[in-house]
């Protein structure tokens, strides 16, 4: 099967069986998913979910994170992973955002990443999400599923992966194909066992095709 085919056939199973594939993380502005995706590095939706109802009842907004210390904000996060380093970039970021951008989150991917704590898989986050603009972000699950089902040529970094992903899914798709791949990689395509008897696209999947499943 060339790529073109695998592409085309996966992207069409999703588009029917998980049309309004969406972000597990809750928030209700792009402050609040900002504050999320930072967290959530290296750590669960669940997790951050549990933890971000309290600490965004006492920083609301960027100028009230702003005004704390990373101590105040660590004992809100503790529970995650990288606590510490976390608070820092939290109240870097919430400083950065008043400063320089009159409180408000950029929509720009460059100018996102000159925030502190946002790379640019976090960064592609907040504008695919909040902005609606064509950019795939590569977390961990994108990069192994893209890989396994052979959407990429067993690319070597995230970027290489971000950008044969944008260069074969329909603009009007990338968005919602980040969290298409992210979710699949969460409960089917999972790194350890991957359930390739309930998996809907293992008639187009390379590693399903390799390993006789």
């Amino acid at each position: 099967m060339n790529k073109k085919a695998r592409y085309n056939n996966i992207i069409q199973w999703f588009q029917a069986n998980m049309p309004l594939a969406k972000s597990e993380l809750n928030y209700r502005n792009p402050y609040e998913l900002l504050v999320a995706v930072i967290l959530s590095a290296q750590c669960t939706d669940k997790r951050v979910n549990m933890i971000t109802p309290a600490l965004l009842e006492s920083f609301p907004d960027p100028a009230s994170l702003a005004a704390a210390s990373p101590e105040t904000v660590y004992e809100y996060i503790r529970s995650i992973s990288y606590p510490n380093n976390k608070a820092k970039h939290l109240v870097g970021m919430a400083k950065a955002l008043v400063e320089n951008y009159d409180g408000h989150v950029p929509s720009e991917i460059k100018e996102l990443q000159k925030l502190p704590g946002v790379g640019r898989k976090t960064a592609n986050v907040i504008a695919s999400i909040v902005f609606d603009k064509p950019a795939m972000a590569v977390d961990t699950h994108v990069f192994r599923v893209a890989n396994r089902i052979g959407l990429t040529n067993n690319s070597r970094t995230p970027l290489e992966t971000e950008k044969t992903l944008v260069a074969n899914i329909p603009v009007e798709l990338i968005a919602r194909a980040h969290h298409w791949l992210i979710l699949h990689g969460r409960y089917v395509c999972t790194a350890r066992n991957p359930k390739c008897n309930e998996c809907g696209i293992a008639a187009w999947c390379e590693f399903h095709s390799k390993n006789g499943k």
